[in-house]
Protein backbone atom coordinates (compact mmCIF):
# COMPACT_ATOMS: atom_id res chain seq x y z
CA UNK A 1 0.00 0.00 0.00
CA UNK A 2 2.70 2.28 1.07
CA UNK A 3 4.64 1.60 -2.33
CA UNK A 4 1.16 2.76 -4.51
CA UNK A 5 0.88 5.78 -2.15
CA UNK A 6 4.52 6.61 -3.42
CA UNK A 7 3.93 5.94 -6.82
CA UNK A 8 0.79 8.29 -6.50
CA UNK A 9 2.29 11.03 -4.92
CA UNK A 10 5.76 10.82 -7.39
CA UNK A 11 3.40 11.36 -10.19
CA UNK A 12 0.91 13.80 -9.31
CA UNK A 13 3.47 15.92 -8.03
CA UNK A 14 5.09 16.04 -11.69
CA UNK A 15 1.63 17.79 -12.52
CA UNK A 16 1.44 19.72 -10.18
CA UNK A 17 4.89 20.63 -10.72
CA UNK A 18 4.07 21.41 -14.20
CA UNK A 19 0.82 23.65 -13.79
CA UNK A 20 2.45 25.71 -10.79
CA UNK A 21 5.73 26.01 -13.03
CA UNK A 22 3.36 27.13 -15.51
CA UNK A 23 2.30 30.21 -13.52
CA UNK A 24 6.26 31.72 -13.68
CA UNK A 25 7.02 30.09 -17.18
CA UNK A 26 5.23 29.11 -20.17
CA UNK A 27 8.29 28.24 -21.74
CA UNK A 28 10.24 26.09 -18.87
CA UNK A 29 6.45 24.43 -18.01
CA UNK A 30 5.68 23.54 -21.73
CA UNK A 31 9.62 22.41 -21.74
CA UNK A 32 8.79 19.69 -19.08
CA UNK A 33 5.36 18.45 -19.74
CA UNK A 34 7.01 18.23 -23.13
CA UNK A 35 9.36 15.43 -21.91
CA UNK A 36 7.53 11.65 -21.69
CA UNK A 37 7.70 11.99 -17.82
CA UNK A 38 4.59 10.08 -17.58
CA UNK A 39 5.81 7.62 -20.46
CA UNK A 40 8.93 7.33 -18.31
CA UNK A 41 7.38 6.95 -14.96
CA UNK A 42 5.21 4.16 -16.30
CA UNK A 43 8.17 2.30 -17.87
CA UNK A 44 9.57 2.47 -14.78
CA UNK A 45 6.63 1.04 -12.23
CA UNK A 46 5.81 -1.84 -14.93
CA UNK A 47 9.42 -2.53 -14.92
CA UNK A 48 9.56 -2.32 -10.98
CA UNK A 49 6.78 -4.20 -10.80
CA UNK A 50 6.90 -6.86 -12.98
CA UNK A 51 10.27 -6.72 -14.13
CA UNK A 52 9.07 -7.69 -18.16
CA UNK A 53 10.81 -6.15 -20.83
CA UNK A 54 8.95 -7.03 -23.35
CA UNK A 55 6.41 -4.71 -21.49
CA UNK A 56 8.48 -1.84 -21.86
CA UNK A 57 9.25 -2.74 -25.00
CA UNK A 58 5.44 -2.74 -26.37
CA UNK A 59 4.41 0.29 -24.36
CA UNK A 60 7.50 2.12 -25.48
CA UNK A 61 6.59 1.47 -29.42
CA UNK A 62 2.59 2.00 -28.55
CA UNK A 63 3.68 5.05 -27.03
CA UNK A 64 5.58 6.37 -30.26
CA UNK A 65 3.01 5.61 -32.82
CA UNK A 66 0.30 6.68 -31.24
CA UNK A 67 1.97 10.50 -30.04
CA UNK A 68 1.40 11.19 -33.60
CA UNK A 69 -2.63 11.34 -33.31
CA UNK A 70 -1.89 13.38 -30.11
CA UNK A 71 0.14 16.16 -31.80
CA UNK A 72 -2.90 17.36 -33.82
CA UNK A 73 -4.75 18.24 -30.34
CA UNK A 74 -1.45 20.97 -29.87
CA UNK A 75 -2.05 22.35 -32.91
CA UNK A 76 -6.13 22.99 -33.14
CA UNK A 77 -6.48 23.85 -29.19
CA UNK A 78 -4.41 27.27 -29.86
CA UNK A 79 -5.75 27.82 -32.93
CA UNK A 80 -9.30 27.72 -31.46
CA UNK A 81 -8.44 29.39 -28.45
CA UNK A 82 -7.30 32.57 -31.22
CA UNK A 83 -10.09 32.77 -32.71
CA UNK A 84 -12.24 33.49 -30.06
CA UNK A 85 -13.48 30.23 -29.19
CA UNK A 86 -13.04 30.30 -25.48
CA UNK A 87 -10.72 27.75 -23.24
CA UNK A 88 -13.52 24.91 -22.60
CA UNK A 89 -15.48 24.97 -25.82
CA UNK A 90 -11.61 24.89 -27.71
CA UNK A 91 -10.57 22.03 -24.70
CA UNK A 92 -13.78 19.81 -25.63
CA UNK A 93 -13.54 20.30 -29.73
CA UNK A 94 -9.76 19.73 -29.71
CA UNK A 95 -10.47 16.76 -27.59
CA UNK A 96 -12.65 15.44 -29.58
CA UNK A 97 -10.63 16.04 -32.72
CA UNK A 98 -8.23 14.27 -31.24
CA UNK A 99 -10.06 10.80 -30.33
CA UNK A 100 -11.66 10.99 -33.83
CA UNK A 101 -7.77 11.01 -35.51
CA UNK A 102 -6.95 7.94 -32.58
CA UNK A 103 -9.88 6.16 -33.79
CA UNK A 104 -8.54 6.86 -37.87
CA UNK A 105 -5.17 6.32 -36.86
CA UNK A 106 -5.96 2.96 -35.15
CA UNK A 107 -8.06 1.74 -37.63
CA UNK A 108 -5.65 2.21 -40.85
CA UNK A 109 -2.63 1.92 -38.73
CA UNK A 110 -3.60 -1.77 -37.85
CA UNK A 111 -4.06 -1.79 -41.56
CA UNK A 112 -0.92 -0.85 -42.35
CA UNK A 113 0.73 -3.26 -39.90
CA UNK A 114 1.47 -1.06 -36.73
CA UNK A 115 2.12 -2.31 -33.73
CA UNK A 116 -0.96 -0.67 -31.99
Amino acid sequence: MIYIALKFFITAGVVVGVSEIAKRSGYFAAMLAALPLTSILAMIWIYVDTKDSQKIIDLSYGIFWLVLPTLLFFIVLPALIKNHFGFWPSMIISMAIMVVFYLLFAFFGKKLGLPL
